[in-house]
């Protein structure tokens, strides 16, 4: 702790040398080798698990005396002592419990712990003191029909001493349905077994966390009615997205007054169905499918900073891309919104669980059985660390009655800040309807009007001509660099959910925030960019053929294969079909970016555009499809 506190105040002490005694930057880098990643910030430390043992992880807390509790899909549950591998020895780990019906979620208080499985919230303890528990109890029994996707999740501790559980939807019929009581519901639930229905609206409703302010958040992942994963509020008596738990609306206990026939099935974005439809909320911040992630999983608020700079933010899993995001949250007009960012991927696994241990440092908990994702392994336990470097990031972006404005981690560079081609504004939405899943829809690329630069270079005001209440807002700052290394950003694009527009604030307009033209860019820049694109174009050298060893990474990044597989269908063609359709290398390209899926008429899902695929990394997919046979 004190190490990682001396390297930041050093960090710190740094930059301040910096800003006083430098006149002049450095050159911006000729080569993007040196470039900053993820990892020069954030180191990932593997847990060892001894070989024996399958820890899939489905729910994980620490205990007052540091041992770290895991839950695994197996029906275990197991004390791990030492998990943070002091002094080179690994981590002990001794059996707790077992028996359990896939418990998803774990949490301890007052010398208990309590899970969740598929029939019930559970009370375990030792009473003896051997270390295993000898009591199950049972806190309150969930009905069921047996079928394999009633999942139940929690529980978590309200601000109030509740006992916060969801139920997941059952698959039945080609649809998800709610085949047994206040399935596709959250409950609070009391120690002593008392039970309220409290919202529903939810389809598979894996992990849900608090923020600063005590309110609950819970994540949603993309299927029927819902078009994209999504974190969003839950307030009593809420209805979320999908109808199937509407059918418990009329018991006595609900808190819910809708019936599944008050919900259109018109494939209108979600925001507009909700003003008209009282008792139902648009999510507050929709994660885009594929772009931030496809299996949106665990909510962690950070509340002491020791992770970075973005105290008071949420940390948000994905466990099919096997990745962590960052959100930024605030309140406009009363209702809940914000941007989404990325923050840390390469872990091992799928990330289920996270949990922050006593350092500041965060544990994942993963498992991929059954779901699959990015990291190969089956399962995973993992450490998270900041080394107290400052990352060049945007820490946050609020929105303006006319535009947003970004705060960031560094100050930036004002001429690179002030040139309106260093960003690019686009805003879409999705369909709400029965059908999986939903492409992008609506979209529109507003024109910036003005940029305004804070005098400590730390925040960025930009205006839009248009910002579209409702709507997801990407926002690429492509081209701003650090005012004292001239690095770019860590990560470059954001999504900003704008569910309600600030009232007044308008940004004057003045010479000081008015567009710079191309003439007044810098000749350093000018060149700079020259050489961008020089280094573009040879780059394009690639090889005629690509082995699929040296694609498969590029695959996984990318996401592709949550969709896709080699040789059998999934939620869309096989790569082997799509090179049966014999498009040229330049064809599959074009796709990739601007799909058809009329081309694919008996698939449900349509392809979003892939956007975020490097021109380079896209023709290396697409070459080696081309290699593909029967």
């Amino acid at each position: 702790m004190k190490t990682k506190l001396l390297n930041r105040i050093i960090s710190i002490f740094t930059l301040v040398l910096n800003i006083c005694y430098t006149s002049n930057a450095q050159d911006e880098k000729d080569s993007g080798k040196n470039l900053p990643k993820e990892e020069d910030y954030y180191e990932i430390q593997t847990i060892q698990i001894p070989e024996s043992i399958e820890l899939g992880v489905g729910g994980m807390t620490f205990t007052p005396n540091g041992k770290l509790a895991v839950s695994t899909r197996r029906g275990e549950v197991w004390m791990i002592s030492n998990p943070y591998q002091l002094g080179g020895t690994p981590p002990n780990f001794k059996l707790f419990a077992h028996g359990l019906h896939e418990p998803l979620g774990l949490a301890y208080k007052n010398g208990f712990f309590y899970v969740s499985q598929r029939p019930e919230l559970t009370r375990l303890k030792d009473v003896d003191g051997d270390g295993m528990a000898d009591e199950y109890k049972t806190v309150y029994p969930f009905d069921i029909m047996g079928n394999y996707h009633e999942y139940a999740y929690g529980p978590r501790f309200d601000a109030e001493g509740n006992m916060i559980v969801t139920l997941n939807l059952a698959w039945g019929s080609g649809r998800m349905e709610s085949l047994s009581k206040w399935h596709g519901w959250m409950l609070k639930i009391t120690e002593g077994g008392e039970m309220k229905p409290f919202a529903t609206g939810m389809r598979s409703p894996a992990a849900f966390g608090l923020n600063a302010e005590g309110d609950a958040f819970y994540a949603e992942n993309q299927g029927g009615w819902i078009g994209s994963g999504y974190i969003t509020v839950v307030e009593e008596g809420d209805f979320i997205s999908h109808p199937a738990g509407l059918r418990w609306s009329d018991e006595v206990k609900s808190p819910v007054k809708l019936k599944p026939s008050d919900i259109p099935d018109s494939g209108k974005p979600q925001f507009e169905i909700a003003k008209g439809t009282p008792g139902m909320k648009a999510p507050s911040v929709w994660i885009p499918h594929a772009f931030m992630g496809v299996s949106t999983s665990d909510i962690v608020l950070d509340t002491t900073g020791e992770i970075g700079p973005f105290k008071n933010q949420l940390f948000v899993g994905d466990q099919g891309q096997s990745l962590i995001n960052r959100v930024y949250l605030e309140k406009i007009r009363g209702v809940y919104q914000g941007a989404v960012f990325p923050f840390r991927s390469g872990f091992s696994s799928g990330v289920f669980r996270l949990a922050w241990g006593s350092e500041g440092d965060l544990f994942i908990g993963m498992t991929s059985r059954g779901w699959g994702s990015v990291g190969n392994e089956k399962f995973g336990l993992q450490k998270l660390s900041w080394n107290g470097k400052m990352p060049f990031e945007i820490k946050a972006i609020r929105a303006k009655s006319d535009g947003f404005e970004l705060e960031f981690t560094q100050p930036v560079d004002e001429i690179t800040a002030r040139n309106p081609e260093s960003y690019v504004l686009r805003t879409f939405t999705y369909k709400y309807h029965s059908i999986y899943g939903s492409p992008m829809i609506n979209e529109a690329v507003p024109d910036l009007k003005a940029i305004d630069v804070s005098e400590d270079k730390m925040h960025v005001r930009l205006v839009f001509d248009q910002i579209r209440e409702g709507y997801i807002h990407e926002i690429e700052a492509k081209g701003i660099k650090s005012l004292l290394d001239k690095y770019p950003l860590l990560h470059k694009t954001a999504y900003y959910t704008l569910n309600r527009i600030p009232s007044g604030d308008f940004l004057i307009l003045s010479e000081k925030n008015k567009l710079l033209t191309k003439a007044t860019v810098t000749k350093t820049m000018e060149e700079g960019k020259k050489k961008n694109i020089a280094k573009g174009q040879a780059n394009k050298t690639l090889p005629k053929t690509v082995s699929f060893e040296e694609v498969q990474a590029l695959l996984r990044k990318h996401a592709c294969v949550a969709c896709h597989k080699t040789d059998e269908k999934a939620v869309g063609p096989s790569f082997i079909d799509i090179s049966s359709r014999k498009y040229s290398t330049e064809r599959i390209m074009e796709l990739i970016y601007k799909p058809e899926p009329e081309n694919w008429p008996e698939y449900a899902t349509p392809m979003p555009r892939m956007r975020n695929v490097p021109t380079d990394s896209a023709e290396k997919i697409a070459q080696w499809i081309n290699t593909l046979k029967k």
